[in-house]
């Protein structure tokens, strides 16, 4: 027979934590994002995801946004200019320092980076309360719970969390590959359970991108592919290269379109704060 269990017997952070320990994945290190900074920025600058996400975010002139896990400015820009001011945190500089750099370059001077993780006190980088916080593509941190009540805690009126559905955002077939096993993972599922737990019952809008993504060349297709694994030997570079190729085709001014089996999905889950 089967325990007589409820709902309310789940440990939905246990649960995140037992997903994350099998996960194929090893999560980056700062440095590892201060490397990958200056290529992520040009690639994520003109993605039809930000079109996607900036056309469900409730922005207004006097509004103040909280970016946590803002990158390279990915949505903390395009959102500076239609609000009163941005504060873009981040645990990588190079991101944060790709962003200032861009930021500059657009003429957008609102925006104030700091310097910070999921980890760190943010009752000591004087944050404060943000009419609305953003999380896009930045849950990366050991508690989900714990920072999703950061992002409850300092935001006056909304929170909009951007996460992913599995296996987005890799590439199963380039796994298989390479022959080595793949698990994407906890997705959005446990984060939505996640806040129910917690008494937040939120909006879910699931947006979808296209299979196809379009690389300046081989090189640059390799690069994004390579940084989903932790290390590859020759043979399974080449392994991986030849199914890229394999799944891909060029345009005529000599760009290569890789085209996934699986579509890259996205959930936008938000819901309103409680003050």
């Amino acid at each position: 027979m089967h325990p007589k269990i409820t709902y309310k017997d789940i440990d939905w952070q246990a649960l995140w934590q037992n997903e994350r320990e099998q996960k194929s994945w090893t999560p980056k290190s700062s440095k590892d994002w201060d490397k990958k900074a200056p290529s992520f920025a040009k690639r994520n600058s003109d993605s039809p995801f930000v079109d996607l996400v900036m056309e469900r975010l409730p922005l207004q002139k006097d509004l103040t946004i909280l970016d946590a896990g803002a990158g390279p400015g990915t949505l903390s820009i395009p959102v500076a200019k239609r609000v009163k001011s941005v504060t873009a945190l981040d645990y990588s500089q190079g991101m944060l320092d790709a962003l200032e750099t861009e930021a500059q370059k657009q003429g957008v001077r609102n925006i104030n980076t700091v310097h910070a993780s999921w980890e760190d006190d943010w009752g000591q980088q004087d944050l404060g309360r943000h009419d609305i916080c953003i999380a896009s593509r930045s849950l990366s941190g050991p508690n989900l719970a714990a920072s999703l009540a950061k992002l409850n805690a300092h935001s006056s009126k909304y929170v909009f969390v951007v996460d992913r559905i599995g296996p987005t955002p890799f590439d199963e077939g380039a796994f298989k590959a390479v022959n080595k096993a793949f698990r994407s993972g906890p997705d959005y599922i446990y984060t939505i359970n996640t806040l129910y737990s917690m008494g937040i019952h939120c909006s879910v809008d699931i947006i979808g991108l296209s299979p196809d993504t379009t690389y300046s060349d081989i090189k640059a297709a390799m690069e994004s592919y390579c940084w989903m694994f932790k290390a590859l030997s020759g043979e399974e570079e080449q392994n991986l290269q030849e199914y890229i190729v394999s799944n891909s085709r060029k345009t005529p001014d000599g760009k290569l379109i890789v085209t996934r089996a699986i579509p890259p999905r996205w959930v936008i889950i938000s819901w309103k704060t409680k003050i």
